[in-house]
């Protein structure tokens, strides 16, 4: 029998990968469960990636807002209310627990699942809920988001994250380059330029090239200025996040700031190499089923040699791991 299922978590991309354990977890432990889930447009690819997702419906809300009476969003948000009330669900679980997402609850049909007061991030959403459950705040967010999706369909979990992945790395080959994120949306978060040219010299001494991620203009243009006259590196341009995504999954090695895209090449089981530096991990720690380095906490960003000693870790233990597979052979 299928039991339908709207997932409500609108964004952001690093949140949203937190997720995709959760939904594996769920069409594991829930028989013909058929997922739905509410997302962000411009974040609508990633439930796309993963199996059990079975619908994908987006919304603009970050657009919306910024001209929320205008008669086009008006409009949108109209044929938002009329796809929702067509809609009925067994259970909407919203693993957001923001009142911007308790908008789109309360305008769906099913029984009500999410936070209580003392596990949301924004109390006054959980009195929005039929059902309302209880996961410790102070940990993981793959974690988190694991228990609650549990609490819910009431199953217990085991084992590792699987994120879901294999649509994008299936077929793809390991190539000797490794991608960086040198920038993020607040400058507070941002590494010196000093620092960055001793990882990009002990990665070029591993014999591997660099390819740059960045998507604002002004964080191209940094991007290109931290690698100016570096014949073994290249600034990528902007790429929808799939292509993205099949970047990061070919690659040795991925070590950037705090974002969404270090979180995803966590997800996709590359190493990777978190610099933390305006945040903190104990919430939100790089996971995967690769090597993985949370470094560095808010106010107290980790030192280039500490970045250094998890980069030759990081590729020592890829090496390790390709080395048991059957023919014993070690990306270049």
């Amino acid at each position: 029998m299928t039991k339908k299922i709207l997932i409500v978590r609108t964004s952001s991309l690093g949140d949203l990968v937190h997720m995709l354990p959760a939904i594996s977890d769920i069409a594991r432990h829930v028989p013909g469960a058929q997922i739905d889930w509410i997302v962000e447009d411009s974040f609508a690819e990633i439930p796309t990636w993963h199996p059990a997702v079975h619908e994908v419906i987006p919304v603009a809300h970050r657009r919306w807002r910024k001209h929320w009476w205008a008669a086009e969003t008006r409009a949108a948000r109209t044929a938002l209310r009329k796809n929702l009330d067509a809609r009925q669900y067994d259970i909407v679980l919203d693993m957001q627990a923001l009142m911007k997402s308790v908008w789109l609850v309360r305008q769906t049909h099913g029984e009500r699942h999410g936070l209580d007061r003392r596990s949301a991030r924004e109390p006054l959403a959980s009195f929005f809920y039929d059902v309302k459950h209880t996961v410790n705040f102070w940990q993981p967010a793959v974690t988190r988001q694991r228990e609650l999706a549990a609490a819910a369909f009431q199953y217990t979990y085991e084992g590792e994250p699987d994120f879901g992945l294999d649509s994008i790395t299936d077929g793809i080959e390991i190539q000797p380059y490794a991608v960086i994120m040198p920038s993020a949306s607040r400058d507070d978060k941002l590494w010196p330029e000093a620092d960055w040219q001793k990882v990009f010299g002990r990665l070029h001494d591993h014999g591997l090239a660099l390819k740059l991620l960045s998507g604002s203009p002004s964080e191209t243009e940094r991007a290109r200025q931290l690698v100016q006259g570096n014949a073994r590196a290249e600034v990528l341009p902007r790429m929808g996040l799939t292509d993205v995504a099949k970047v990061l999954a070919g690659a040795r090695i991925m070590v950037g700031l705090d974002s969404g895209l270090t979180h995803l090449s966590a997800g996709l089981g590359r190493p990777t190499i978190g610099i933390y530096k305006a945040s903190t991990p104990v919430r939100t720690p790089l996971e995967g089923p690769a090597y993985t380095a949370s470094l560095g906490e808010r106010g107290n960003a980790p030192s280039a040699e500490t970045v250094l000693s998890a980069v030759d870790q990081a590729l020592a233990f890829d090496d390790s791991a390709h080395a048991d597979l059957p023919g014993g052979d070690t990306p270049a």
